[in-house]
């Protein structure tokens, strides 16, 4: 059985990939695909100091572990709730709320 290398994928010591070489996490060009439906050009367009060949890495990359990401994603998005729960209503939202009108 051979192994895939992704020579532009870092894992760092926070357990987090990267891009290697630059602040690009996976994770957020992955979002960037998902979200947006970008393709590989529309995020060159959009992080033009990553090359194609990086981003078609990640994306590679995703494809190959998508339910790993994607199970990664759905409890940072879990957790990000919970903690927005937890906080309550900012002062802000409070304030206008209390002034009859609602924040977008």
């Amino acid at each position: 059985m051979s192994t895939t290398a992704y020579p532009h994928i870092e894992l760092r010591e926070n357990g987090n990939l990267y891009i290697a070489g630059t602040p690009f996490k996976v994770r957020q060009l992955v979002l960037d695909h998902v979200a947006y439906g970008w393709g590989a050009e529309e995020m060159h367009r959009e992080h033009p100091q990553l090359s194609l060949g990086q981003i078609h890495l990640a994306l590679g990359y995703y494809y190959d572990h998508k339910d790993q990401i994607d199970r990664e994603i759905e409890e940072g998005r879990v957790l990000a709730e919970e903690l927005r729960t937890k906080q309550g209503e900012s002062s802000l939202g409070a304030k206008a709320r209390a002034a009859g009108r609602e924040l977008p």
